[in-house]
């Protein structure tokens, strides 16, 4: 059994046993997991909260796709999973262990569901695509929601990152979706539609999931908004969710927007859909000037 093929063994055993976890934050997920686990572990204790378990404590079928999938590690005498599995409505989704501490972590948490949610509220810019792109796909939730929106639509999910390109491929599988993965850091040229949820925080690892680059984190945002405008068709769409710093009541990442559409380049409309997300980051030296992180749901169009 291939790498592959056993990891959608995994979800599919766990499909079977209606499994269902959410995923929070890592400040969220760190205070939990602090906590003294009352009884043995179950499915959400192993696969969601990723926390440790004797080999007799999870179903032999199981086990077995794991150590197919090089999945498993030793944990203080116990087995620990190097997966995650979170759920959004019907689907599952494969990504990494806990702590996301790699450069090569693929995340998932509560900004996926925001950004399926935002992308959700835009359908109607979807329905009609001839080729959406989800740039940065990460586990690919997005593009996988998206696809399953627009069926008729060519659906390619792109990342930097070899390791989400490999998940976001089971996951897609899994999903039942028809989408292509592709490893780059660049917009496609002709597509009708881009979605995005870039990295946007100031990360002094330089982690390529969370690391959003200068510009308080709007960098790398930015910088895709840039190249979509240049990659689009004509009259093309680019659904961008994102966080941006608020210094002093602004947003320097919106200043830069307003002034590509003040340039007559687009057509932007920013919406705040939470005014807070990542306080404590808050207490890093490098956030020092920063008020707020808020999450925008920005709507692109692309003016002839």
């Amino acid at each position: 059994m291939t790498r592959e093929d056993a990891l959608l063994a995994l979800l599919g055993e766990l499909r079977s046993r209606d499994y269902r976890f959410t995923c929070v934050t890592p400040a969220t997920h760190q205070r939990v997991i602090a906590r003294r686990l009352q009884g043995e572990p179950i499915l959400r204790d192993i696969f969601g909260w990723n926390r440790p378990f004797g080999p007799d404590q999870l179903a032999p079928e199981i086990l077995v796709v794991l150590e197919q999938a090089d999945c498993v590690e030793q944990a203080g005498g116990q087995l620990r999973s190097r997966v995650r599995v979170a759920s959004l409505d019907d689907h599952l989704f494969l990504h990494s262990s806990y702590p996301t501490d790699s450069a090569e972590a693929v995340f998932f948490g509560p900004d996926t569901y925001r950004f399926v949610s935002f992308i959700r509220a835009h359908s109607h810019d979807l329905r009609s695509a001839g080729q959406i792109v989800d740039m940065g796909a990460g586990s690919g939730a997005g593009g996988i929601v998206a696809a399953s929106l627009a069926p008729s639509a060519r659906m390619e999910l792109i990342d930097i990152n070899p390791a989400a390109a490999e998940l976001a491929g089971v996951n897609v599988t899994f999903a039942g979706v028809a989408a292509e993965v592709a490893l780059s850091d660049t917009v496609p040229a002709g597509c009708d539609v881009v979605i995005a949820n870039p990295p946007y925080m100031i990360d002094l690892d330089h982690r390529a999931y969370r690391d959003g680059g200068s510009i308080f984190g709007g960098e790398v945002a930015l910088r895709w908004v840039t190249q979509a405008l240049e990659a689009l068709a004509p009259d093309g769409t680019m659904l961008l969710y994102t966080g941006a710093a608020i210094i002093d009541g602004r947003s320097p990442l919106c200043d830069r927007l307003h002034s590509l559409s003040g340039q007559g380049k687009a057509d932007i409309r920013i919406e705040e859909i939470d005014p807070d997300v990542f306080g404590e980051e808050l207490d890093s030296p490098v956030y020092r000037d920063v008020e707020r992180i808020a999450a925008l749901g920005i709507r692109i169009s692309k003016t002839s």
